[in-house]
């Protein structure tokens, strides 16, 4: 075996059916006076919730987050925060409001508590991306990374089976990517590979029966394994190209990440042949990239950029942005492959090898 490093994150993790009703005490654990409870316009009525139960541990409700954590709505909800003389956060919902949270944590160190509601996997990751000014910028601190993540299976419930599979389809990215990136090891490719395992099975299931807890919570807990991943591993070229579609062409974050995902695949499958060997196991395919654009395409769910709303002309713009600050990236990133890779994406054409 060859040596290796691995850093395992300092974060709580509540897991369960009707976990939440643990929230209050958690709150109180992390010496949280009063938190203010960040939604998305859509998912106000579960922060007023949440604030309920907080009752006079609750700062009250912000609930502009965003996509993309746009620098300007992080100021908003700054103000809020200021305004209510609040001490922390709890954050309910997907990326876009855990992100809010990390924005928030980032400026004052505020404390976290996060309720994921979808399988994106931030609040797992000492990783933070804001937009501003057309741009997407990443960074990683621990300054970011939520204390205490309470998953709740019964929030998953609810989650519609197309957006199910794009957020599937997130979770599943960080794991694939943990298989070969510069600070691949061992442990995170156990749990990278089972728990992509667990999501491309829960995945068809919950597309025949959507409110099955048992489904569900394979499918939450698959998504924690890849969040791992994303928080102590690290990425390549699947995520720099999705950081560069949301950030210049403010395309929608999980779809992104459902289309590029098989093409970022087939373009590196040639350079990582145990990788692969794992992903054969985890897919239980012979074609792993093949085999995950066919999860998104018996869903009907986006398989084109096109369909996201991605100008065909914008797709050298991509690349240069693309190769003006490189990830990490098994296969050298050449010009025109990586033009070719957006062309096959953006008319939705099955991954080729």
């Amino acid at each position: 075996m060859n040596s290796f490093t691995y850093t395992g994150l300092p974060a709580r993790v509540v897991f369960g059916v009707g976990t939440t009703a643990a929230l209050p005490d958690e709150v109180g654990a992390l010496g949280i006076k009063k938190a203010l409870v960040l939604t998305t316009t859509h998912q106000k009525a579960e922060g007023e919730a949440l604030a309920e139960i907080l009752g006079n541990a609750s700062a009250g409700v912000f609930s502009e987050a965003a996509m993309h954590t746009p620098v300007e709505v992080t100021e908003r909800a700054m103000a809020a925060f200021k305004t209510a003389g609040a001490d922390g956060i709890v954050s309910i919902g997907g990326g876009s409001t855990i992100g809010l949270g990390k924005a928030i944590a980032l400026r004052n160190d505020a404390p976290q508590v996060v309720l994921p509601t979808s399988y994106a996997g931030s609040e797992m990751t000492p990783i933070i991306g804001q937009t501003e000014a057309g741009k997407k910028t990443t960074q990683r601190t621990l300054k970011v990374l939520p204390e205490t993540v309470i998953y709740d299976v019964n929030f998953t419930l609810t989650l519609p089976p197309k957006m199910t599979v794009t957020s599937g389809m997130n979770a599943i990215a960080h794991a694939v990517e943990a298989l070969y990136a510069q600070e691949a090891n061992p442990v995170l490719s156990l749990m990278a590979e089972d728990g992509i395992a667990k999501m491309t099975s829960a995945l068809a299931r919950v597309q025949e029966a959507p409110a099955d807890i048992d489904a569900r919570s394979d499918a939450l807990y698959g998504a924690w394994l890849c969040a791992v991943c994303l928080g102590s591993g690290g990425v390549a070229l699947h995520h720099k190209l999705c950081h560069v579609l949301g950030g210049s062409f403010d395309l929608p974050h999980a779809e992104t990440h459902t289309v590029i995902l098989p093409h970022a695949l087939a373009y590196n499958a040639p350079a990582i042949p145990r990788a692969m060997e794992a992903l054969r196991r985890a897919t239980e395919s012979d074609k792993p990239a093949a085999a995950l654009f066919q999860i998104a395409q018996s869903a009907g769910v986006p398989t084109s950029l096109e369909e996201l709303g991605m100008p065909q002309d914008g797709i050298a713009r991509a690349v240069d942005i693309t190769l003006e600050n490189p990830y990490f990236n098994p296969r050298a990133l050449e010009r025109d492959a990586l033009v070719t890779l957006l062309e096959n994406a953006w008319h939705g054409h099955e991954p080729a090898t």
